[in-house]
């Protein structure tokens, strides 16, 4: 055993880096200690090796150091979790045994713990495997020093600290009892600027929070979301919707990712089309419902069309942006959409009308469009050069650009559900 759970009391040595290789093989001891009981002065993440396979076990061991534990079994890992950080290594037996079942059972219970996967052979459909099963990184074997170390250095800030108390009795998860307000964000016609307005929305609500807040990628084949933040998600709503029979809110926040700058949450989009068949309205509608026990807002993006997920996330949510550009293909698709969710009885009150570039000099004026939708526009967000700009960088514009027209347009959509305890005038006629 190594010598992590020395008879020593002294803390553990700090653990760089894979390189640190100590040429001493790992000291057996009789006595064992909770993995993360560690000094002030340790690393804030330990690592430990699991696989069945003795000899491939002691390699990960000799590449790591003597600083890293090992168990045959993630189950044997457990009763040494004392809350504290950890990076768990899984060897390439791991791939190839079902032992990644059980990986993912303890996973779901323990988020301090991130896991890293060393697969003799990377198939798509293992790489599909380890993700739904909660593992972080996947890396082909043999896996040198400086893969290990970045693996785990892209591993450890995503990880935190856990009480001791299950998932199920984190206040944060557990919520206050009042569920999260739920907005759609929805348009007839695409390029009307509705990801846009989601995202930045998303970010506005997120800083002004003390809850979570999520913004959910329901755009199933074209989901732009994780680009437009920049973000490489390990999970997507795919991975949800396998997990359904036992989704609760902590399975569902390990596969949120969080936009750090805001704090904001991210359910994104499947990564291929194809994988869209696989998630209907009754899955989408239950995903949102274990979102609204832990956040305060729940924001979705929606394709521009009605299929079934729309219409079911429309009839789920408190209420809808509908988005119309200035130019008359979109505001005809407007006016028809209009028409069909009167025709599907959708309460009008919970739709708010948001006019984008809405100073464009396209000889279409705000009144002509209010006097054509017999609505009149909640908010009117200005065309502006940093939007494009702030797309392509990948960084929202309400953090880049406060002092935009468009920055501060969207503080106005944000400003309407911050005051929703009071009853909103609408301009439905």
């Amino acid at each position: 055993m190594p010598s992590f759970f020395t008879d020593d009391t002294s803390s553990i040595p700090e653990i760089e880096s894979p390189a640190d290789v100590i040429d001493a093989a790992p000291a057996e001891s009789t006595t064992k200690r909770p993995v993360g009981d560690r000094g002030a002065g340790d690393a804030a993440v330990n690592v430990v090796v699991v696989d069945p396979d003795d000899i491939t076990r002691n390699h990960l061991l000799t590449q790591l150091g003597d600083d890293v534990s090992s168990f045959p079994s993630a189950e044997e890992l457990v009763p040494f979790l004392n809350g504290e950080p950890v990076v768990m290594i899984l060897g390439p037996s791991c791939a190839v045994d079902g032992s990644l079942a059980a990986v993912e059972q303890v996973l779901c219970k323990h988020r301090e713990i991130g896991a890293i996967l060393v697969a003799e052979e990377l198939t798509t459909n293992l790489l599909q495997q380890a993700l739904r099963s909660g593992v972080k990184d996947v890396l082909a074997a043999p896996a040198d020093d400086q893969q290990l170390a970045e693996a785990i250095s892209r591993v450890t800030p995503g990880l935190s600290a856990s009480s001791s108390a299950p998932p199920e009795d984190d206040p944060l998860l557990s919520g206050d009892g009042d569920l999260a307000h739920v907005i759609t964000v929805f348009s007839t016609k695409g390029g009307a600027g509705k990801s846009v307005i989601a995202t930045n929305l998303g970010v506005v609500l997120a800083q002004r929070s003390d809850k979570p807040v999520c913004l959910v990628d329901a755009d199933l084949q074209f989901g732009d979301i994780a680009v437009m933040l920049k973000l490489a998600p390990q999970h997507t709503i795919v991975d949800a919707v396998s997990s359904l029979d036992r989704l609760d809110a902590s399975l569902l926040q390990s596969l949120l990712i969080t936009h750090e700058s805001s704090g904001l949450m991210i359910l994104p989009a499947p990564l291929e089309p194809a994988f869209a068949d696989q998630i209907g309205a009754a899955e989408m509608v239950q995903i949102i419902e274990v979102l609204k026990r832990f956040c305060s807002y729940v924001i979705v993006d929606t394709p521009a069309y009605f299929n079934d997920v729309v219409l079911g996330i429309i009839e789920a949510s408190d209420d809808v942006l509908l988005v119309a550009g200035m130019d008359i293909p979109n505001i005809k698709n407007v006016k028809i959409g209009l028409q069909t969710l009167r025709l599907l009885n959708t309460p009008m009150e919970k739709l708010r009308l948001i006019l984008n570039r809405a100073n464009s000099k396209v000889k279409l004026d705000v009144s002509e469009v209010e006097r054509t939708l017999q609505v009149s526009a909640d908010v009117l967000i200005p065309s502006d050069i940093i939007v494009p700009q702030s797309v392509n960088r990948g960084v929202p514009l309400v953090q880049t650009a406060k002092r935009s027209g468009v920055a501060k347009a969207i503080g106005e959509i944000a400003d309407i559900f911050a005051a929703d305890a009071a009853p909103a005038k609408r301009g439905w006629r």
